[in-house]
């Protein structure tokens, strides 16, 4: 694990982390990583478009979306009956 220092931290950015720090139950060093680890997470966008190419690569090994497609049964039978609705 890398370890990282921070110098010249003005005195109320730590006194608000320790406040905060304290109403998630952790350390300052704790809540400096969540904020960290949070900032760096990749945007739902970015995660999107990550699975969307991991399904254009997984569909590309069977042949393609089409052979895909062609394998969903068709939907002749909806609506159905709700079974709840008795």
């Amino acid at each position: 694990m890398a370890t990282i220092t921070v110098r010249d931290l003005d005195e109320e950015v730590r006194s608000r982390l320790r406040v905060r720090a304290a109403e998630n139950g952790r350390s300052m060093e704790a809540e400096v990583r969540a904020i960290l680890e949070a900032a760096v997470r990749p945007s739902r966008p970015e995660r999107r478009r990550a699975g969307l190419q991991k399904a254009r690569a997984l569909a590309a090994e069977v042949g393609g979306l089409d052979d895909v497609f062609a394998n969903i049964p068709p939907r002749d039978d909806y609506p159905r009956e709700d079974p709840f609705d008795r």
